[in-house]
């Protein structure tokens, strides 16, 4: 990296190539070589590639391993360092037509000041108007500072990112993308922009207003706030957004999402056999996921992408994921699958010193402060976005949730050649897609946090005739838990469903989404709603709800309309 009075030097160029390494079930550290950490100096280095027709949701094949990430949609594989910048835009689209929901591009105006305590946006499209804000809290010392977006105060250790030299910018995602919303009347700045029915995802539009603080803060003429250093972090849903965030704005040099669960981190296909919080559960909880993603809710295996091809989009920039392997809930060793893969592009790219992923910890409080990140945390800091550092990136896994990348792939990392090149400047040829919408019951507002003490039961495998049939599985911890019931129709279609349970005693709903419910305690029933009331002959759809109080075994019953 070159550096002038400690700024990196902006370059969109991916480095030489490294010795691409055996793909491995777990590692202890990832070689490095000469690092390519500096940010790009635009959001989207790919958007001048011709990206081909992307396929229908309806002609996609089940594939039980991962993608790969190095080959093309014309079926063939990249060959140099440089097609990694086209590679990279197709998994962008395929990322948004079917997980998360499109990301505009920069609006028609972007306008907002920067202060030493406050960042103020401005944006405007086709004739609608939004605006939003973020406290910033400076570190000591003399600017322009590097900053760290931190998703609503609740990331990394503000104390340490402050001590490594580093600003805080402490967002409010819910001003751009507010929960607790249903899928057709979304609402915030975001939405106020591209209409409250947009099939575009929380997470999407969180990483939208992130990317419009940096169009800020690059206007603002760099007297509190370095440009080419930004930073993002959040820990559980905001893990999530972080990770979303990262991945696409190539403008951002280091993120460090934490313990972000489902709709994060993990691959979706390895979540169903982990016990993690399900697909559907996630997608029906709050809008995070872009509307599109409700076909593959209990079909992950027919997703053209995963996760671990977006760890790969962050490629060849800063990566800092941490995770907690003492919560099931969270999907640890499916992201530690997600980290590992990703990181076989990283090495690809001669990067492979750029990314760590971390779950040896002691500490199993969710999203709590611990000592093993304080000395990583400080060294990605000083490297990636301070500029004085060369940390080496580490694969330091838990052997209580150790993924193995070898189950999960049946392709190899390829040696790429170094072939620089400047990125075609043809116009994307495909639109984005417009899934249908479709709205959710009102949803918890606070994930559960704790490991099932339940495992999700496998349905019957022959339910009557004519009939349903329910289980249940639970997530509990200290005071609360989170059920999800499973609806299976037998051997003829269900057109409507009734399940009727018990709750335990001085056990009360908080609340419930993907079902209508009478009553919050006792005996209570729960109906279908308009979406999911139609179960194919065999198929089966789920419902949730949260509630305060102890958890207990529970016996549903179902009767079909």
């Amino acid at each position: 990296m070159t550096t002038d009075s400690g700024r990196s030097t902006l370059r969109s160029t991916i480095v030489a190539l490294a010795a691409a390494l055996a793909i491995s079930g777990a590692a202890t550290a990832i070689p490095h070589s000469t690092p390519a950490f500096a940010a790009a100096g635009v959001e989207d280095g790919g958007a001048g590639c011709a990206v081909p027709t992307l396929p229908d949701a309806g002609s996609l094949p089940t594939t039980a391993k991962l993608p790969d990430p190095f080959k093309k949609l014309d079926g063939t594989r990249i060959t140099t360092t440089a097609d990694w910048t086209c590679r990279r835009e197709e998994i962008k689209k395929l990322s948004e037509k079917f997980v998360y929901g499109e990301k505009p591009a920069k609006p028609q105006s972007v306008t907002g000041t920067v202060s030493a305590t406050n960042i103020t946006v401005n944006v405007s499209h086709q004739g609608r108007s939004a605006s939003f804000s973020a406290s910033l809290s400076l570190p000591s010392g003399t600017g322009p500072f590097p900053a760290v977006v931190v998703f609503g105060g609740f990331g990394a250790d503000t104390a340490t990112i402050k001590a490594a030299g580093a600003a805080v910018i402490n967002y409010d995602p819910y001003a751009v993308g507010k929960e607790g919303t249903p899928r057709n009347n979304k609402q915030g700045a975001f939405y106020t922009l591209y209409g409250s029915s947009s099939p575009t995802g929380l997470l999407m539009a969180w990483a939208w207003g992130v990317s419009r603080i940096i169009d800020v803060i690059e206007q603002s003429g760099g007297s509190v706030l370095r440009a080419d250093a930004t930073g993002v972090t959040g820990c559980s849903r905001f893990g999530k957004g972080a990770f979303v965030t990262g991945a696409f704005d190539e403008r951002i040099a280091l993120s460090m999402p934490i313990e972000s669960g489902s709709a994060g981190a993990p691959i979706f296909r390895g979540i169903p056999g982990e016990g993690a919080q399900s697909l559907s559960s996630a997608y029906g909880e709050q809008p995070w996921l872009g509307d599109a993603f409700g076909t593959f809710t209990s079909a992950p295996s027919r997703l053209p992408v995963d996760t671990h091809e977006v760890v790969a989009m962050f490629a060849p920039r800063g990566l800092f994921i941490m995770d907690n392997p003492h919560i099931a809930n969270l999907g640890p060793r499916s992201a530690s699958v997600a980290a590992l893969g990703g990181a076989e592009v990283y090495k690809a790219l001669g990067a492979g010193g750029n990314i760590t992923y971390w779950s040896d910890i002691a500490d199993g409080t969710h999203c709590a402060n611990r000592p093993e990140w304080r000395d990583p945390l400080t060294q990605n800091i000083r490297k990636f976005l301070v500029g004085n550092g060369s940390y080496t990136g580490q694969m330091r896994i838990s052997s209580k949730a150790q993924g193995r990348l070898s189950d999960w792939v049946d392709w190899t990392t390829p040696v790429l050649g170094n072939q620089p090149t400047t990125p075609p400047t043809t116009p994307p040829t495909t639109p984005p897609t417009t899934p249908p919408t479709t709205p959710p019951t009102t949803p918890p507002t606070t994930p559960p946090t704790t490991p099932p003490t339940t495992p999700p039961t496998t349905p019957p495998t022959t339910p009557p005739a004519g009939a349903c049939s329910a289980t249940v599985a639970l997530n509990s911890w200290t005071g609360g838990f989170v059920a999800t019931v499973r609806i299976t129709a037998g051997s003829s279609a269900v057109n409507g469903w009734h399940v009727s349970l018990t709750l335990p005693s001085g056990a009360a709903i908080t609340n419930a989404w993907n079902a209508n419910r009478s009553g919050n305690s006792g005996a209570v029933q729960f109906t279908n709603v308009a979406y999911n009331g139609q179960i194919a002959a065999g198929g089966y759809t789920e419902f949730g709800f949260q509630a305060s109080g102890n958890s207990a075994a529970m016996t549903p019953t179902c009767t079909s309309s």
